[in-house]
């Protein structure tokens, strides 16, 4: 059963185009946070983008490749996991422009395939998951960006 993760970053007198910039470089991320071992990019003439990640996952380290539909006018990004260390991964960025503020929302749902050992897992990795969010996040955009965060496993939920 998938989880739901949602990650939301608000930062005060800044410029949502600015802050999307230094959100889709993927390929920075590993020198902005430890979180982030490596992303590397390709993308063909049509403009499909697809990224390969290493990140520190709890002491192990997850891989994964992702198909990334950017989007600058409306600033966001959607991803979708194309093959990798989880079973279903999916989400996305939106960054929007609130007055003088800017909220950089990262929400996903992901699943590691595991149905017998969920309950021990998910908890684990929905906590893992969003602190690697947020190491980003603070990484990228600086300590006084201020998150708040919410996961829901499915799998209890719906039982």
């Amino acid at each position: 059963m998938p989880c739901l993760i949602r990650v939301e970053g608000l930062l005060s007198s800044q410029d949502a185009d600015k802050v999307f910039d230094r959100v889709r470089d993927f390929e920075r991320y590993a020198d902005h946070t430890d979180a982030v071992r490596e992303v590397t990019l390709t993308a063909d003439e049509a403009g499909t983008v697809d990224s390969a990640w290493a990140v520190n996952f709890r002491g192990g380290v997850l891989h994964w490749t992702e198909r990334d539909l950017i989007d600058p006018a409306a600033r966001t990004i959607t991803f979708e996991q194309l093959t990798g260390d989880f079973a279903r991964f999916a989400g996305s960025w939106d960054v929007q422009q609130t007055d003088d503020d800017v909220v950089v929302l990262f929400s996903c749902e992901f699943d590691m395939g595991i149905p017998s050992l969920e309950p021990i897992i998910n908890p684990v990795a929905m906590r893992a998951l969003v602190e690697s969010i947020g190491l980003i996040l603070r990484g990228l955009l600086g300590e006084e960006i201020e998150l708040t965060s919410s996961h829901e496993d499915t799998a209890v939920v719906g039982s």
